[in-house]
């Protein structure tokens, strides 16, 4: 362990791990060495920017807090989070795909029955949303958890409304006996993600934009079945080819509908201009291997 060189290092530090009891966590740090050397030897990392790397690590841990997690952004701009997903969740084409999950998702939601106004009494423009679950053959999955959230006309989520106190757009929804659940919102819009912490800083550097296209996030959880998380985004936005957490899949863009209060299937619901959102969810079986 002595006179260690560039050379000799990586050998010497894999070799100080080789107690370790679970064989996985030893698969796991084996290879973040490697290949955590391998980079500093590969852009000759000198040690400016070594202390300039460990104060922008730094810097994202302080800036997290229980209701902003700096390094999971991180990993979602680097897309090191939907590679995750991507590895995690191998789907045939005709299934519904995952996306990531988001800072925004909350176990305290309310649950509420069919076709229920989950906007809390924000401002926009009505959402309709009507979905269907259904198995690999398009029978239904009845009783099947779907949770749903979004954010706000302005982009903003219920925990950054000023004055919201309680929960809203998102709620916890029950597949009925064919597979159906619906609700009214609001339609959200297109929002630029945190940029006043380090990972704004690295979108800067890299001239990359903040915004991610509008969405709907839902979470699907039936027993038997492959959970999905999973979120729609509407057809006409500007930011889908450039959002920053890598998101976006084909799939998962959809026609938001629009109509006069007036007219549609949702005549006589509202008294102004309306968006129709319908999506059917194809749920993989979990693996019985």
């Amino acid at each position: 362990m002595r006179d260690l060189t560039s050379d000799t290092i990586t050998e010497a530090v894999i070799s100080t791990m080789r107690d370790t009891k679970d064989a996985r966590v030893a698969e796991i740090l084996e290879s973040l060495v490697r290949h955590l050397h391998a980079f500093v030897r590969d852009v000759e990392l000198t040690e400016e920017e070594w202390a300039q790397g460990v104060d922008f690590l730094t810097r994202t841990g302080q800036t997290c807090t229980p209701t902003r997690q700096e390094f999971i952004l991180l990993s979602d701009v680097l897309g090191v989070t939907m590679l995750v997903d991507a590895l995690s969740n191998r789907r045939p084409a005709n299934a519904t795909q995952n996306s990531v999950l988001g800072p925004f998702f909350r176990q305290d939601r309310p649950q509420h029955a069919d076709a229920a106004d989950i906007s809390g009494g924000l401002p926009g423009t009505p959402l309709f949303f009507g979905g269907r679950v259904v198995n690999r053959e398009g029978a239904p999955v009845t009783g099947a958890g779907v949770d749903v959230w979004h954010s706000d006309s302005e982009g903003h989520y219920d925990v950054d409304v000023p004055g919201q106190v309680d929960p809203a757009m998102r709620a916890l929804f029950r597949t009925d006996e064919t597979g159906h659940f619906s609700f009214r919102s609001i339609r959200p819009s297109s929002y630029p993600i945190p940029g006043d912490g380090p990972v704004g800083e690295l979108l800067n550097a890299t001239s990359r934009s903040p915004m991610r296209p509008a969405h709907v996030h839902l979470l699907i959880d039936a027993p038997g079945f492959q959970r999905v998380t999973s979120m729609l985004f509407p057809s006409d936005d500007p930011y889908l080819d450039t959002d920053p957490v890598f998101g976006v899949k084909e799939s998962l863009v959809e026609s938001y509908d629009t109509y006069a209060a007036d007219a549609g299937p949702c005549s006589g619901l509202t008294d102004v201009p309306y968006t129709l959102l319908r999506h059917t969810f194809v749920l993989e079986p979990v693996p019985t291997d």
